[in-house]
Parts: C-alpha cells; structure tokens; sequence
C-alpha cells in the first residue's frame, strides 16, 4: 500500500556500519534501521545465535512457559529498576501497553473518576489509534480524526505547563491516571530532556499518585551511552518502553515497570508473536555484546567525537547549521530552512555514500549502530563536510 515516501534505493547486504546497493554502491550507515541495528549489520555473534535458535525453537506462543523469555526478562530487570515485563513485537505496541497499563491504573486507584493521561507537545509515540492519540504531532492525526479521549498535552521540559495540567483536574475534580513522556524527543527533532524539569516531573507524579512511564523505544538500551535512558536524567520511572534498539535488527519490544505499575491480570492484555524463543535470543545476545564488548563505552567517546566535529562543521557552515542537539548516539543538526533543508541534505548524502534522516522538519539525525569506529566517524564527518560545501 501507498504508507512510505521511500527512496529510490534498495540494497543487497550490510557489514557493521556499512551497506551496499544493488549497483554495488558502498554507504556509510548513520540510520542503522532508524536506531535499530545496535551491532550493525551482519554480526557475526547475533547470526551465530540467531542460526542455533532457528535449529531450536522459534516460536511456540505465550500458552506455554518460554525458557528464552524468562531468560531475557531477568537480564531487564537485573540490569534496571524494572521489576516485570511484558513483551510486544514494536515500539508501538510497547506504548500501546503503556496506556492500557496507565488507563487500568487510573480507573482502579480513581474509580469513578475521570481521568486523564499527560504527554508532552513534539512527541512521538507510535502509529496504533491509541499512541497516535498521545502524539503531541497534530500532522500524524490529520485523517485518522477522532482521536482516543483522555490525553492532554503539556510543553517539553516546561514544568510550569505539566503543574498547569494537574491544577485544572484537580479544579475539575478529574485525575492525572499517569504520565507519556519520551527521555529525548526523536521523531520531534532530537530534544533532550532536561534533568532539573524530569526529577520535578518525577516529584509531581509521586505526589499526585500518577504513574510515570518513559518511552524509551529510540533512546533505550545503550544510544545515549547509558544502558537506559532514564539513567541520563537521575530519576527512575514507574515504568519504560523498549523496542529499536533491542532486537538489533528483529522484531520485539517491551513494557517494563516497578511493582507499583505491576498491575495486569491474565486476559488484560496479549500478544501472539510477543517474546517468541527468537527474539528474545536476538534481545538476549544484543544485550549481552553490549556489556561484553564493553559499547556503552563506545557510544560515549564516539558521540563526543561526533559532538566535536559537528562543532566544528557548525563554526564553518553558520548559514547552514543552526544548532546541534542529542547525546551519545542520537544527535542531530539544526538545519537553517530558509537556505536548505533537512531532504535536501538526505539526499545529496547519497552521492557521497552517507545514510541520513530527517528529524522535527528542520533537524538531520545521526543514528549510527553502537559499534561505529572512530574512524568511521571521521568519514562521516569529512563526507558531511562535502555535502555542506556543495550547498
């Protein structure tokens, strides 16, 4: 069906941080399957695994226990503050549960009132009615009108807005049943949360008896150089989202929370492909390389290299580059719109074999795999030098 504006490339394989197309074309990767493909492509441990999981087991459904899965739900929760999982195969799906979890809460803490779920303006939280809903994009909404009821949309890092929302429930005697919120905006332009505005947000929660729960579907699981996301902000949610990143290339995600979110009960929610024998091992052996070959330290000396040359190409290009947000592994480039644009940019990357995309209508994003080398980066950033200097 017509739902993609697609390039007109396609390739044949991949290594690490690189692809070739069909006419043999070499690129350097900085999408990595939209902060996907953590190991990059082809890793030899993930191919390895994945083949002895296939000679096993692949798929058996959630009526049986599954070895794989309990497996991988110790290694989440060991490794953060989460204490269960669900698991889904998307990042929409993983949010989905969040608001059912978050709407269950609200209607069995506030019954009898109405409630309400808070999400933040330039957010993006996925394509099913219900995530669309809590959006804060209205571009994504046009067409699919009338969205879910029950959510309210508050500035990003702007405490003094989310106050605002809880005093007109509290006036109109409703509910905040909990809080949407992503840790670093991706899909909205790569915005940073600010610590000081999410250890407030946090407290508000707490004390209203709301839940907070994090979509970290695009900063999750080591791309901002913590394993987490919320471990960048010095706070810990009641819960997060997981999906990207997780399967480094396969279908999965998931819904982790504290005891106090731990509130499903058999029939609330399912899914049939949901935590199968393969991908969990694809999740199991991208976490365990992570820690193994010691990435989140890469994630860190890498993104301030990038930081660094985009600083540079910053003071060269002013008529071009605007600003520069991210951490570790998800950055972007304000792009000046009135002189080019962010397309344009994707596009004339082809040329000189760069993968890109696009980001908030006027930001280039940078989302290589977790692996990228040093120089790698150095190529990157001399072949964005070129693009520039042919603008």
């Amino acid at each position: 069906m017509n739902t993609y504006t697609r390039f007109n490339i396609s390739f044949k394989k991949g290594e690490g941080c690189w692809l070739w197309d069909t006419r043999g074309k070499k690129y350097l990767d900085a999408v990595a399957g939209i902060a996907t493909c953590s190991l990059g492509h082809s890793d030899r441990i993930l191919r390895k695994k994945l083949v002895a999981q296939l000679k096993k087991l692949q798929h058996i459904s959630n009526l049986y226990k599954i070895e794989e899965q309990e497996e991988l739900s110790k290694y989440l929760t060991k490794q953060s503050c989460a204490e269960s999982v669900f698991f889904c195969n998307s990042g929409a799906e993983a949010n989905e549960s969040a608001i059912k979890l978050i709407k269950k809460f609200g209607n069995k803490i506030y019954t009898g009132k109405e409630t309400f779920i808070l999400a933040a303006e330039s957010s993006f939280h996925g394509r099913t009615l219900a995530t669309l809903s809590a959006t804060g994009q209205p571009k994504y909404q046009k067409g699919f009108e009338p969205m879910v009821k029950g959510f309210k949309f508050f500035k990003y890092n702007d405490i003094a807005s989310v106050k605002k929302l809880f005093d007109e429930c509290q006036k109109n005697d409703q509910k905040v049943s909990g809080v949407l919120i992503e840790p670093i905006q991706g899909e909205g332009g790569v915005i940073p949360g600010d610590k000081l505005f999410f250890k407030d947000l946090r407290k508000l929660c707490t004390q209203n008896n709301s839940l907070l729960i994090l979509d970290e579907v695009q900063s999750g699981v080591g791309r901002t150089g913590k394993m987490w996301g919320y471990e960048t902000l010095g706070i810990e949610p009641d819960g997060f989202t997981l999906a990207k990143g997780l399967g480094g290339g396969h279908a999965i995600g998931a819904l982790l929370v504290k005891e106090k979110a731990n509130i499903f009960s058999p029939g609330d929610h399912a899914s049939t492909f949901g935590g199968n024998p393969f991908a969990c091992r694809a999740a199991l052996t991208v976490l365990e390389e992570i820690t193994r070959r010691k990435i989140l330290n890469n994630v860190i000396s890498r993104g301030n290299q990038l930081n660094e040359g985009f600083i540079k190409l910053s003071d060269k290009f002013p008529n071009i580059i605007n600003g520069i947000r991210g951490i570790g592994l998800i950055q972007g480039l304000v792009i000046n719109n009135s002189y080019t644009d962010p397309k344009t940019i994707t596009l004339k990357a082809f040329d000189k074999g760069l993968l890109l995309v696009p980001a908030g209508g006027n930001v280039v994003r940078f989302v290589p795999p977790l692996i990228i080398s040093r120089n790698e980066i150095k190529i990157l950033l001399k072949k964005l030098n070129l693009i520039f200097e042919e603008l």
